[in-house]
């Protein structure tokens, strides 16, 4: 892979906090925490912003690329889709423009898997007994060879024999897997993904990583420590700027 890209999908109109990509943490705009991060990462050449606001394209252009996309999208897969089929690139890396803290190592081991695959992502172990059953945590069973059986809302696998115990038996009991949202994608098949319909897993789990396993596009799953920290709504701010002072 000669040159990969991290793109970084970035709305203003988000329901739950409204201009989030600019909300300040520890004095500084979250999109702009977030691009310092891809800014570490060894195997970016370039990082492009994502946007279809000219707010959050003046408050960033001064120190990273922007591309204005369409603002009907309906995933962020479909907006970076546009900015890859005007990049000269070999692959992209989608970073979730919420997560101020992302391991820079995180973005290049992701790059590192597409060297022999198409598709990649990343997962870490879960520790937290309350992101066990947690729908809003994605889990992910894989293969012997690292690519991503099934991902669900639901804990997979479901223990049989200790089905009945305390979860904290549970997860000592087998490594789940919790699913990050970054993706790597080699360009031809992030373009030949989004021409494919919103599949019926897709559907049914809101999960839009299910449709390139349904229509056959393998993906390579690499296992981090690293845990993401998300901002989804305002009070995860003052969580964040805890870390940072920490």
């Amino acid at each position: 892979m000669k040159r990969i890209v991290g793109v970084i999908p970035a709305r203003y109109a988000s329901t739950r906090f409204p201009g989030k990509p600019l909300a300040l943490i520890a004095g500084k705009p979250l999109l702009r925490r977030v691009i310092e991060q891809c800014q570490k990462a060894a195997s970016l050449s370039d990082i492009i912003v994502a946007t279809d606001d000219s707010r959050i394209a003046d408050a960033v252009k001064n120190f990273c690329r922007v591309e204005m996309t369409r603002a009907d999208h309906p995933s962020g897969s479909d907006r970076i889709a546009e900015v890859a089929a005007r990049c000269e690139c070999d692959a992209v890396v989608n970073i979730q423009g919420d997560e101020p803290l992302m391991d820079p190592a995180v973005i290049d081991a992701v790059a590192g898997a597409l060297k022999d695959g198409e598709m990649s992502t990343a997962a870490t172990p879960i520790k937290n007994l309350s992101e066990y059953d947690n729908p809003n945590v994605v889990k992910v069973v894989v293969n012997a060879a690292g690519r991503a059986l099934y991902f669900s809302r639901r804990t997979i696998p479901y223990l049989r024999e200790a089905a009945s115990r305390p979860v904290s038996e549970q997860l000592a009991a087998f490594p789940f897997l919790k699913h990050l949202g970054i993706y790597g994608y080699r360009r031809e098949t992030l373009l030949r993904l989004v021409k494919f319909p919103v599949s019926p897993l897709e559907n049914a789990e809101k999960l839009e990583q299910l449709r390139a396993l349904e229509n056959g596009i393998p993906i390579a799953v690499v296992k981090v420590d690293y845990d993401s920290v998300g901002v989804d709504v305002p009070e995860d701010v003052a969580r964040v700027e805890k870390i940072l002072r920490a």
